[in-house]
C-alpha cells in the first residue's frame, strides 16, 4: 500500500502524530523514510482532507528538533562504538565510508553542517548521533537543528501544500497532457540539480582524499 494511501485511513489527528514520530526517529537516527511521510501528508492537506498544514508542519518540526537533540545525546554518551555498533545494524546507512564523509562534512562546515543536513537524506540521519560522538557545543547544535528543522519541515509543509493547491487548480482548467509536461519539467529540474550535487559531493571527497592520506 501507498503511503498515501495508509495516511488516507488514518484520521487526521493521528496523521500528525505520525509524522512527527517518524521525522523524530529518523532524526534519532533510524533510517526511516520522514520526508516521504511528510511530502504525503503535506499533499492531502492540499486535498482538503482535514489536515491543517500549519499544524502539520509544526509537528514535523517539534519530531525533527527533538529527535535530533536526543540523537546527540546518545551520540555523545556513546561515543564512536556506538557509530560501530550502528554500522552492524544498518550496514547500508552507517557504513565506514559514509561515516568518513559525514565527519568531514561536519568538521568543514560545523554548524552549517547540521543546518543544511537536515536537507540531505543521508546527513538527515547522521547529524544528531554524529554531533554529539564529535562533541559539537549543545547550544550551536542547538541553534542549528532548530533553525534547520524550521526550514526544512516548514518548507516542505508549504511548497508541497501550495503546488497540490495549483496542480489542483490546473486539472479544472487545463488536460492532463498539460499536467503531466508540468510534472515531467519539474522531475527533470530535480534530477539535474541532484547530480548537481552529487558531482560537487564527489569532487570534495577526491579532494579530501589526499588530505587523509597524508594524515
Amino acid at each position: 500500500m501507498h503511503v498515501q494511501e495508509w495516511l488516507d485511513t488514518v484520521p487526521a489527528a493521528a496523521v500528525y502524530a505520525v509524522v512527527a514520530l517518524v521525522i523524530g526517529l529518523e532524526s534519532l537516527g533510524i533510517p526511516l523514510p520522514g520526508e516521504i511521510i511528510l511530502v504525503s501528508a503535506a499533499l492531502m492537506s492540499s486535498q482538503h482532507s482535514g489536515i491543517n498544514p500549519v499544524v502539520l508542519g509544526a509537528c514535523a518540526t517539534a519530531g525533527a528538533v527533538i529527535g535530533d537533540s536526543i540523537g546527540y545525546a546518545i551520540g555523545r554518551k556513546g561515543g564512536r562504538p556506538l557509530l560501530a555498533w550502528l554500522g552492524n545494524k544498518f550496514p547500508r546507512h552507517f557504513s565506514e565510508g559514509h561515516v568518513a564523509t559525514a565527519e568531514r562534512s561536519f568538521e568543514k562546515w560545523g554548524m552549517w553542517a547540521v543546518f543544511f543536513g537536515r536537507f540531505i537524506a543521508l546527513l538527515r540521519i547522521f547529524a544528531g548521533p554524529l554531533a554529539g560522538v564529535l562533541h559539537m557545543p549543545y547550544w550551536k547544535f542547538l541553534i542549528a537543528n532548530v533553525l534547520g528543522g524550521i526550514c526544512w519541515a516548514g518548507g516542505t509543509t508549504a511548497a508541497v501544500y501550495y503546488v497540490g493547491v495549483v496542480a489542483e487548480g490546473w486539472l479544472k482548467k487545463f488536460s492532463y497532457v498539460g499536467l503531466a509536461a508540468a510534472v515531467v519539467i519539474g522531475v527533470a529540474t530535480m534530477l539535474i540539480i541532484k547530480r548537481k550535487a552529487k558531482k560537487a559531493q564527489q569532487e570534495a571527497d577526491r579532494a579530501a582524499e589526499p588530505v587523509s592520506a597524508g594524515e
